[in-house]
Parts: structure tokens; sequence; C-alpha cells
């Protein structure tokens, strides 16, 4: 199939995500460096004789700089206390005029010494490899049940669908999905024929965690599942040619308390308190990663209240590479890795955790929404007219001068003003601000207002685009509880 074709047919799966990977079921910087970390990172790596007590990260974890505004944005159809605003079956809302300033995105504070010091502690392994080393088989076309649930205007090149505990998962949720189509013109990756497809998926579930103090360390305790802790965000990258798949659990690098290099997951503090909840102790919420956009060798995944975080497919983590999980490897460090732990992350007691995940990519830059917001919290999934916009959900325009699209998830029912926006930025802007100094911005070069019709169960789904693209110049949007996409007829506001 040409190269348009099948770059068209991903962005399309980019936008039905959510729908679609159903059958597939199974900041000032994010991230930001901890207070006095880059003169700590000055010293180079912890010595192999450090002390045999460095503290999990739910002890001395800095807050990575990111707000703690969970805009989960699962599917809602009325708000709390909010009547469903109505309109006649495809009537459209007039469109808010978009303002590019709004989408300026700024690089965060520079993490390379951090991914530095971690990369020289850990062993690594490159993506062509971990495909190679992709363990887990998918289903295939018809051990994936009815067509029927893709709607009957969507025709389905490959149905493929997670094995048999990723099927059934209540912990992880798919949102997000990218490719090789996305990643280069030419879909090839290095010497593999594996044209990988990445799909990112947020931890939902997380019995047994708790703010108060009910238990110290309470996601460690024999007693609570391997679920307990926040885990954030994990990619999961898709061999075509083997159809097998491969976990990587994404995670920001930090210091701790003892002055050695660590990891945890996205945003995911478990909030240890020993008496009354503070900003300090309060368990953080994970990540929602509902758009993601593979560029050459960078992931960019959206957070919805900041901007997005950045990845870089060269600085995968390799914590078990003798592929033997019940034996502790050693890493380049002098210490030893675990994956049979699922209840740890990053360095503990000189021994390195990682939930139980051979794979993990950390950080390596953050691009944030330097607008200030516009009418108080977005938290209820509302947005507004202009301010600081929301990183709903990405997509990437290679037609023409490449182009990254980021746009708004929108619930009027909730409150706030705007139907929901989206704004483009030339990918040479982008590249230059994770690759620059912090603050290095990227500024958008076009912002519209997003024009919707449509109805479920009555409601107008006007404000609830889930995603759109741009290919050609022609725009398209995914609804929510719609499995197509449309094309937009009528022009975005301008």
């Amino acid at each position: 199939m040409g190269l348009p074709s099948r770059s068209i047919h991903l962005a399309a799966c980019a936008l039905a995500a959510g729908a679609l990977l159903t059958g597939l079921v199974p900041a000032a910087g994010a991230a930001a460096a901890p207070p006095g970390a880059t003169a700590r990172a000055a010293a180079g790596p912890a010595l192999p004789n450090a002390r045999a007590d460095d503290p999990p990260p739910t002890d001395d974890m800095p807050d990575d700089g990111f707000d703690d505004e969970h805009e989960g944005e699962q599917d809602d159809l009325v708000g709390p206390g909010g009547t469903p605003e109505r309109r006649a079956p495809g009537t459209q809302a007039a469109p808010v005029p978009g303002r590019p300033g709004d989408f300026r995105l700024a690089a965060g504070s520079d993490l390379s010494g951090l991914v530095g010091r971690l990369d020289a502690a850990l062993p690594k392994q490159g993506l062509t490899e971990l495909m190679e080393q992709a363990n887990r088989p998918s289903g295939w076309e018809g051990a994936c049940g009815n067509t029927s649930i893709y709607g009957p205007d969507l025709a389905v090149n490959h149905r493929v669908c997670w094995d048999g505990d990723d099927l059934a998962s209540g912990e992880w949720v798919p949102q997000a999905i990218t490719g090789v189509s996305d990643a280069q013109e030419d879909e090839d990756w290095g010497s593999s024929n594996s044209e990988p497809i990445a799909v990112a998926s947020y931890d939902a579930k997380n019995p047994g965690r708790s703010d108060q103090a009910s238990g110290r360390d309470n996601c460690v305790q024999a007693s609570v599942s391997d679920a307990c802790n926040e885990k954030g965000v994990r990619v999961s990258f898709f061999n075509q040619a083997t159809q097998k798949y491969r976990h990587v659990l994404l995670a920001w690098p930090y210091v701790n308390s003892k002055n050695n290099i660590s990891f945890d997951a996205l945003h995911a503090s478990e909030g240890k308190c020993t008496g009354t909840v503070t900003p300090s102790c309060k368990a953080q919420n994970g990540i929602h990663a509902g758009g993601m956009v593979w560029y050459g060798n960078y992931l960019y995944v959206a957070d919805t209240a900041n901007g997005m975080r950045v990845f870089d497919l060269r600085k995968i983590m390799d914590l078990n590479p003798d592929n033997d999980a019940d034996r502790n490897d050693p890493t380049p460090d002098g210490l030893e890795s675990d994956v049979k732990d699922k209840k740890r992350i990053g360095r503990q007691n000189n021994v390195w955790y990682s939930f139980g995940y051979r794979y993990v990519m950390p950080q390596v830059a953050t691009l944030k929404l330097t607008t200030a917001k516009n009418g108080g919290t977005t938290a209820g999934n509302q947005c507004y007219a202009t301010g600081r916009p929301k990183a709903s959900f990405l997509s990437l325009d290679r037609t023409g001068a490449d182009h990254l699209i980021l746009g708004e998830y929108c619930n009027k029912n909730n409150g706030g003003t705007s139907n929901g926006r989206v704004g483009t930025y030339p990918m040479s802007a982008i590249t230059a601000a994770v690759e620059g100094k912090a603050g290095t911005a990227a500024a958008a070069d076009s912002s519209f207002g997003l024009p919707t019709g449509g109805t479920f169960n009555g409601e107008t789904l006007w404000h609830k685009t889930q995603g759109a693209l741009r290919y050609d110049g022609k725009w398209y949007k995914r609804e929510l509880y719609s499995y197509n996409m449309s094309e937009v007829t009528g022009d975005f506001g301008s």
C-alpha cells in the first residue's frame, strides 16, 4: 500500500484509539529536576558502595513540576449537577476564533544530566532489538471477535487484539496510538521489518492505594494487589511481522535524598501520610496519555493539564538483559535489577525495580503550555475559549511541511465556554524546542475552534470531540461514542 494511504490510515486509528482499541484491548518544566539536582548531577554517578538504604520514591521524591490536576477525560454523558445542552441533530455550534498564541509551548528544565546518569547506571536496548524480544502473542483477524463493533462504515484492514491477561485487564486502559508511519516517511525503522505500532495505556485502577495513614508503604504489603501503585503510563510496541508485542513503562528520572539517580512512574507519588493529608504527602494522579505521536527518535505523549512529555527511543533501559526473570541481573553501576517484584520502582536498597517490567523509558524533555489558565479549574473536563488549552489528543500531518496537531476534549455539561480548539506546530519548531535550552519555545502557526455535530442517547455531542487530524488540507474529527471519523465540511474558526 502506498505511503499516503498508510499514513492516513494510521492517523485515523489514532483518532479512534479509545474505541477501536476496545477490540484491540488487551512544565516551568515537567518531570523537572528536583531542587539542587543540577548541581548534584555534576558530581557524577553514585558509587557502588553507596549506603544501602536508598529510599523508595514515595519517601523523598520531589514533585515533578507539573500541575497535579486530574483530567481523566472518561466517557461522561452529563457532568455533576449539569443539564445536557440540547441542539437539533446535526446543528453545529459556532466555532470560536482560534488564537495561536494560546498554544505556545516551551521547553522545561534540562533533564539531560539526570538521563545521562540513568543511562550510565542501567543497560540499554534499542527498539529494533526490543521488537525481536517481543514476547506477548496477539490475537489476529477472526480471533478478535465480531467486526461489527467497529461500525458498518469503517473498513477494517487488519484486526489485532491483546493477549489474554492484557485483554481482560481492568488496570490498563488503551488511549493513544502511533507508529512507524508517523515516525519515518519511508516507514522503515533500522534494519527491522517489524513496522512497529505503539499504543499508550494509562493506569486506571489502584486498589489499596491510599493518601491516609492506613499503613506505611501500603502498596508493598503482601495483602495488597500488584495493581496498588499508580504506574502512570506504559507503551506497548507491536511487531507487525511476528504479531507479538512488548510493554515499556514510562518513567521520569530524579535524584533521591541519598544523592543517587533513580526513577519513578509518571507523576505517581504514592502519598505516604503519617497524619492529616497535606500537599506534600497527597497521592498524585497519573497522566491520561490521551494522545501520542512518534516522530523520528522521539515519542510525544500528551499530558492533559500541562502539555507534552517527551521520550527518546534511544534511551530504553533494559532491566533483564539475560531474559531470565528468576535471576537478578548485574547493572553497570555495580548494583543489580529485580523484575519479579511488581510492587517497587526505582533504586531501593541498592537494587533497581520497575514494577516488574523489563523495559523502562525515562522522560528526556518537557514541552509545557505557557499561557495562563482562564476561567478557573478545568478538572471537570470543561474548556475555555481563551487561555491555556488542554492537551487532550495529538496527531501528525505529513502532507506538506510536517506539523504536529494538539487539541482539546471538552465537556460543556461540566462548565466552560468552548467546544474545543486545535493548534498546529511545525515539527521543526517542536524538535528545536526538545533539543534546545530550557525555555526554548515552539509557537503554533495556526489554531482553530472546533465545530461539531451528532448525538448520543439524545445528548448533543458537539462539544465532545476526541480527536482531529489534517490531511492534504482537509480536517477530520472523531466524536465521543462514535467509532467513525467524519470529515469537517465547514470552516474551523480561525
